[in-house]
């Protein structure tokens, strides 16, 4: 029998742990669906922990800039305005509608700001 590498254990660790919650949690199997298909994406989930670590509006390209920087480990400095505007245009089009949807943020398109609505 061979060790489970250190990833596929932390993934049964982290997947054993959720199971435990959801044992104490009375939430319907639609809203943990719902819940796993918000946290399913990486980018979503950068996006949720930059919101919750400010804890204040931002505006999205602000949003989009320390997105960019927890995606790549760089320095905002180090990191391309391309790719900005590509993780700003992600947010936009395809991230941020879903969460605003959600009840997660808000967003006020005129001034281009996000607000954490259900994270503070």
């Amino acid at each position: 029998m061979t060790a489970t590498p250190p990833s596929e254990s932390d993934c049964v660790e982290f997947v054993l742990a959720v199971l435990d919650n959801l044992d104490s949690c009375e939430a319907s199997a639609s809203a943990v669906d719902r819940a796993f298909g918000l946290l399913s994406d990486q980018r979503r989930r950068l996006f949720l922990e930059v919101m919750r670590t400010y804890g204040e509006s931002l505006t999205l390209p602000d949003a989009a800039e320390e997105v960019a920087v927890r995606e790549t480990g760089c320095k905002v400095t180090n990191i391309s305005a391309e790719r900005v505007h590509e993780v700003y245009i992600s947010l936009y089009h395809d991230h941020l509608p879903r969460l605003v949807d959600a009840g997660l943020l808000e967003y006020d398109q005129e001034r281009d700001l996000v607000s954490p609505a259900a994270l503070r």
